[in-house]
């Protein structure tokens, strides 16, 4: 009887323990049906997730234009590579390889297009497998592939080489105001982003906002009917258009370049700006770099805007700007050139000649006389009303151009000798941008203009525009009488022999009015360096004279200069290379009554015209054209019916039979003309002068194929 009451004891405990585990299981079961939650975990959201295809749609990063739409800055393809080792990959390899079978022949195949030894492309492959990984990529010379090394291994067909497509920022034109427009490139989650310049400046207005797609599905991966399908567009970067003339620029990079070949200096910076409206047209220094290319970078900056110098002479411009203003000014009156000692200094400020005499102070500007501006400043001026047309000129504060990294410059105004040296470009120290705002007022009619480079921000996904500068004028220093009569006296620093810029800086179809300028370099046991090529030697320069339309300031700073060479002649050959060609593209009438040593016509009607008949019409005023291909009629050309021509620009003309010409020698600015009127999808490697081309001459052009040439700076001859 006891063992039966135990037995029936256990089998109602162990039944009630069953049917409370039941009730709990249930009642869990019916929780995680009502609330879809395990443990603070949605399965509502998980099961969407795991059903749910997303696919983002990349944006496209805005690209960056000179003034007339030429691209500077833009987006372009480039590709990754990867191998797949996993035999799991080809599960049918009796029909088709999916993945690398032979590593031995694809590593001999991939090791010259991949710039490798055949045994490291081997190496990877081999420890991929010892590892047992799925795939394997090449490191740094499996990225970045462009579409002629992408091709060339695809043609290999090698079993389990893949591609993956990626975005690269690209700069056309290479070393072309690249401190201008600036650095972006693929950060770690491989977004592009700006690094430097413009790029850097406007990252957020040019970085777009990418897309996506989402839809579900089902376990075998096929869309369901109801696919519940999200569409978030993408919205590309905005475009920027920048005040740049691509033409005026390149025509100042090669000036700059030889230059940089030839007299091998530490630093050199160039700016040509409109200065009636304060639009930068080309910008450049030395070093720079090729965005492409980078190499070892020794300057990232922009000194124009960035590096503060001692101006030298060209600061005596804004003296006798002042002094004109003031009504203390008589250019005939005369003085004693050669030193000048006031009681409050302890040693003379000198002339750096000084054997000139009694001279007017008319001529003490065209020599460059110091003592005649510290005379000036001290007898005439007076010291704190000098100050203010200092401040009155900017030289107290930044521009606020816009572009990174601005700084200002110092007045040095403390003591009496520091009030004497201001006035000739001594001690105190301004920007490059600084001086060419300063002098848009001796051009612009006393109206001081702000200098600037972005023209306009446009949405590219609407066409709207988003930003548009205008011209701002920032102050008036000085009157229009003055202004006129500053550039006079700038003029005669030109045109009268005892000039410091007579037979230097005259160009054959305009009038210049210019000053030279050559300062000290901080840093010597004296307080400054020593010797013949420690200086920085700048010209500010104008033309035409009467009416300028280009104003330009040039700095190069310690050239290697040849036995009996001055310094301007290194700043006198960008100066004088650039001018005259820009005004001359820019259509601005001659003013000088003379005959011009550059040829002029007015480009004839050439399209679908006879070949001989416009070739001959070119070549009887002593042009000579590049026709490209033997067709019979002209169907494109890099000047349009009746674009004004000068015998220094390269004419370019395409026949309806087009094919590729013997590139070597040609200058960028050519080879791009001609693949924008080929259509061909260019790529660019180095700077300089073209050596190395992929299309062989002669080769028949149809559908725009790619092109890549390769550039090498030119030799100088010992």
């Amino acid at each position: 009887m006891t063992k039966r009451k135990t037995s029936s004891w256990s089998v109602h405990l162990t039944f009630g323990l069953f049917v409370l585990m039941f009730l709990a299981l249930a009642g869990r079961f019916i929780y995680i049906q009502v609330t879809g939650e395990v443990q603070g975990f949605n399965l509502q959201v998980w099961a969407d997730n795991q059903r749910t295809n997303h696919v983002n749609i990349a944006s496209k990063r805005g690209s960056i234009y000179d003034r007339n739409g030429m691209e500077l800055a833009q987006d372009i393809a480039v590709y990754k590579l990867y191998a797949v080792i996993s035999e799991s990959y080809s599960p049918n390899p009796d029909r088709q390889l999916n993945h690398v079978a032979d590593i031995e022949n694809t590593a001999k195949a991939l090791a010259p297009l991949l710039e490798m030894e055949e045994q490291e492309v081997q190496q990877v492959l081999e420890d991929g497998k010892e590892d047992d990984r799925f795939q394997v990529e090449f490191g740094r010379n499996g990225t970045e592939l462009s579409r002629e090394t992408k091709l060339a291994i695809e043609a290999l067909e090698l079993p389990g080489i893949n591609f993956i497509e990626q975005a690269k920022r690209y700069y056309p034109n290479g070393i072309f105001a690249s401190q201008v427009i600036g650095l972006a490139q693929a950060n770690d989650d491989s977004q592009i982003a700006g690094i430097t310049g413009i790029e850097a400046q406007l990252d957020n207005v040019l970085s777009g906002t990418d897309g996506s797609i989402s839809f579900q599905r089902d376990k075998y991966n096929t869309r369901l009917l109801d696919a519940k399908e999200v569409i978030t567009e993408k919205h590309d970067g905005y475009n920027i258009n920048l005040t740049l003339d691509q033409k005026v620029q390149t025509i100042l990079e090669d000036a700059m370049s030889y230059v940089d070949e030839q007299y091998s200096p530490e630093r050199v910076t160039a700016t040509v700006i409109d200065p009636k409206t304060g639009e930068i047209l080309a910008m450049s220094n030395r070093p720079s770099y090729d965005p492409n290319q980078l190499g070892d970078v020794t300057n990232w900056y922009n000194d124009i805007v960035s590096t503060p110098i001692e101006p030298g002479s060209t600061m005596k411009s804004f003296t006798i700007a002042a002094a004109i203003e003031e009504g203390v000014y008589n250019p005939n009156e005369t003085y004693q050139s050669g030193t000048y000692k006031i009681d409050r200094i302890d040693r003379p400020i000198p002339d750096y000649r000084r054997h000139w005499g009694e001279i007017t102070y008319a001529e003490g500007f065209q020599r460059s006389s110091n003592v005649a501006m510290s005379k000036l400043v001290w007898e005439k001026i007076g010291t704190d009303r000098f100050l203010d047309y200092l401040k009155a000129f900017h030289f107290d504060q930044p521009t606020g151009i816009d572009l990174p990294r601005e700084q200002a410059g110092t007045i040095l105004y403390r003591y009496p000798i520091e009030q004497l040296t201001s006035s000739f470009g001594q001690g105190t120290t301004v920007t490059p941008i600084q001086m060419i705002q300063a002098a848009t007022a001796i051009a612009n009619d006393g109206k001081m203009m702000k200098p600037y480079v972005i023209d306009r921000v446009t949405d590219p996904n609407t066409g709207e525009i988003i930003e548009q500068k205008e011209p701002e004028i920032v102050g008036q220093p000085i009157s229009k009488e003055t202004a006129d009569q500053v550039r006079s006296a700038m003029e005669s620093v030109v045109t009268e022999e005892v000039g410091t810029a007579h037979n230097v800086y005259q160009l054959d179809s305009y009038s210049v009015a210019g000053k030279t300028g050559t300062a000290q370099i901080s840093g010597g046991a004296s307080g400054y360096l020593q010797g013949d090529e420690n200086y920085i030697f700048s010209f500010l320069g104008m033309a035409p004279s009467d009416d300028p339309k280009l104003l330009m300031y040039v700095t190069v700073q310690q050239p290697t200069l040849q036995e009996n060479e001055s310094g301007s002649a290194p700043v006198s050959y960008i100066f004088n290379h650039v001018m005259e060609n820009a005004l001359h593209y820019l259509n601005i009438q001659p003013d000088k009554e003379q005959e011009e040593t550059v040829n002029r016509l007015e480009m004839p009607n050439w399209k679908e015209n006879a070949t001989a008949q416009v070739t001959n019409e070119l070549e009887e005023k002593d042009f000579k054209p590049i026709v490209i291909g033997d067709g019979d009629k002209i169907v494109a050309a890099n000047v349009e019916e009746g674009e004004a021509v000068l015998s220094t620009q390269q004419l370019i003309l395409v026949t309806n039979q087009p094919s590729m010409p013997d590139l070597s020698g040609w200058s960028l600015r050519n080879v791009i003309e001609f693949s924008n009127l080929l259509q061909l999808n260019l790529e660019v490697i180095g700077s300089g002068y073209l050596t190395e081309q992929s299309i062989e001459p002669g080769t028949v052009i149809d559908n725009g194929p790619y092109l890549l040439v390769e550039f090498a700076a030119r030799e100088i001859a010992d």
